[in-house]
C-alpha cells in the first residue's frame, strides 16, 4: 500500500500527539537506567522533538508551527479531562478512588509543567532549526537536528523539572532539583545523538 506524503505527514502528526500525551501521563514512574534515575517519560518525550524536525525539514516551518499547535491544544485538553476525571466522586463500588486520584492528580501538575517547558522548547527548536538552516543552506542536517535539539532540551528538561517537582514534598529542594536535571538531561542529550539516523530515514521516507 503506498501512502501520499499528506498520509505519512498525518501519521507523524498522530504519532507527536500520542509520545506527547504518553511521556505526561507515564511520566510519574522513575526507573534506573545506566545507573541513572529518570522518568519513564523519556521514551516517549525525545519522539516529538524527532518528528518536529523531520516535519520542518520537509514542509518548512509553517507546518511545524501547524504541529507544535496540534500539540498544545492536546495538552489543554488532556489537562481538562485529568482535572474532570479526579474532581468527580468516585461510585461507591470503585474502591480504588485514592490511588486513583494519586496517580493522575500528580499527572496534573505533571502537565501544567509539560506545558509550559512544550512550548517553549518546541518554539525555540523550532526556530533554531530554521536558523541553523539558513546558516548551513539547507545542508548538515545533523548538525541541524542536534544543535537545535540539545538546547530545546535543556529549555525543557530545567523548566519541567522545577515546575513539575520542586516543592513537591520538603526533599525536593532547588539543588536537589538541579541534581535531578543533570542525569536526565544527559540521558536526553544522548537520545538525540542516537536518533539522528532516524531523522534521516524519516526525511528520506516522507518525501518519497
Amino acid at each position: 500500500m503506498k501512502l501520499t506524503t499528506e498520509e505519512k505527514t498525518s501519521i507523524l502528526f498522530a504519532l507527536f500527539v500520542t509520545a506527547l500525551i504518553a511521556a505526561n501521563l507515564l511520566g510519574t514512574k522513575i526507573a534506573i537506567i545506566a545507573g541513572i534515575s529518570v522518568s519513564v517519560g523519556i521514551f516517549a518525550y525525545p519522539l516529538t522533538f524527532l518528528i518536529t524536525d523531520i516535519i520542518e525539514e520537509v514542509h518548512g516551518k509553517e507546518k511545524a508551527q501547524h504541529l507544535i499547535l496540534a500539540g498544545f491544544v492536546s495538552l489543554i485538553v488532556l489537562l481538562g479531562m485529568v482535572f474532570l476525571s479526579v474532581s468527580l466522586p468516585p461510585a461507591a463500588r470503585y474502591t480504588a478512588n485514592a490511588e486513583y486520584s494519586l496517580v493522575f492528580g500528580t499527572s496534573m501538575r505533571i502537565v501544567i509543567a509539560s506545558l509550559v517547558a512544550f512550548i517553549v522548547a518546541q518554539t525555540h527548536d523550532l526556530w533554531a532549526f530554521n536558523f541553523w538552516k539558513e546558516k548551513t543552506h539547507g545542508k548538515y542536517l545533523w548538525l541541524r537536528n542536534n544543535a537545535s535539539t540539545m538546547v530545546s532540551q535543556l529549555f525543557d528538561t530545567s523548566l519541567f523539572m522545577f515546575i513539575a517537582f520542586y516543592q513537591m514534598t520538603p526533599k525536593f529542594t532547588a539543588a536537589f532539583v538541579v541534581s535531578l536535571i543533570i542525569p536526565y538531561y544527559a540521558v536526553k542529550v544522548l537520545v538525540a545523538f542516537l536518533d539522528t539516523p532516524f531523522v534521516y530515514a524519516g526525511v528520506n521516507w516522507l518525501r518519497k
